[in-house]
């Protein structure tokens, strides 16, 4: 079982020092959640919380993965880095590919690309990229972003993105691809790519929707052994609890450690501590 510590709602100072952190401590991963904005309005129900409303407060910090990745990689020697979602659908392919590669280099191989295909409807609008049919495009997206990747000259034709030949440098280390989302055709796009991430999330369920992977994935043709799943848990607390979680094909656990000790307002000290505590809780460090 890999644990990854998120950096959701953190000020973007401190997730520096918490990357070195879990680096020196032993942990897996950071997850990188993604928004470009904040919209005071909207029309769009938030789709993960019961009444529809956001899980953030107003001004809360939410940083550029890649220039992040890019920092975090300069203070870490092992630690790997995994967006919990980046929305490609909601930006221009190109200079997309370029900031993932990039950050990919910096971070020596250490990038893995969480992707969902988007829920605001009013961000994509904001950002001048069309709603409808983001499926397909992010689908197509993927597969452009892929061919920019590789070394060498390549075309690409598709139906939304066409590329005269071409290359982009640097080229980065491989870069597996994860998809988020509970939904049918998310989990279909999911089993066709290298992993699948989880939104807060019961054990019951989550070992649900690896029963369904494992399903899609011998649809197609594909081994479950080399199939990641990360997730967080909301109701796996000891090591029982992620052994059974492990037991069931889930990889990793996206967690916050500091809150089963100091809460969301613990300073950055109180953090790290709880990231320590956390680990020894769990025998991690036997």
């Amino acid at each position: 079982m890999r644990f990854y510590v998120s950096t959701a709602f953190l000020n973007t100072r401190e997730t520096i020092e918490i990357a070195r952190a879990a680096d020196e401590l032993g942990y897996d991963g950071v997850g990188i959640p993604d928004h470009v904005v904040n919209l005071e309005t909207l029309d769009t129900p938030y789709p993960y919380t019961k009444d529809g409303q956001r899980r953030w407060q107003p001004f809360t910090d939410w940083p550029d993965p890649w220039v992040l990745v890019g920092a975090m990689a300069q203070v870490t020697s092992r630690l790997r880095f995994v967006t919990t979602v980046y929305i490609p659908g909601m930006r221009n392919p190109y200079s997309t590919a370029k900031a993932i590669g990039t950050a990919a280099v910096l971070a020596s191989g250490r990038v893995e690309l969480g992707i969902g295909v988007g829920w605001c409807r009013e961000e994509f609008a904001l950002m001048g990229e069309r709603f409808d049919a983001r499926g397909r495009r992010t689908d197509e997206i993927v597969a452009l972003m892929k061919a920019l990747w590789q070394p060498g000259w390549t075309e690409f034709e598709g139906e939304f993105y066409r590329a005269p030949r071409l290359e982009m440098q640097p080229t980065p280390p491989p870069i597996p691809v994860y998809v988020g989302g509970l939904s049918d055709a998310a989990l279909r796009r999911a089993a066709r790519n290298d992993g699948w991430i989880g939104d807060l999330i019961t054990t019951d369920r989550a070992i649900e929707a690896v029963g369904r992977l494992r399903e899609l994935r011998a649809e197609n043709g594909l081994s479950f052994d080399d199939f990641t799943v990360l997730t967080p848990l909301t109701d796996a607390f000891t090591a029982a609890d992620y052994r059974r979680a492990a037991d069931a094909g889930i990889s990793g656990i996206i967690t916050m450690p500091w809150l089963f000790y100091s809460g969301s307002d613990a300073s950055l000290a109180d953090k790290i501590d709880g990231m320590r505590r956390f680990r020894k809780d769990l025998g991690l460090d036997d």
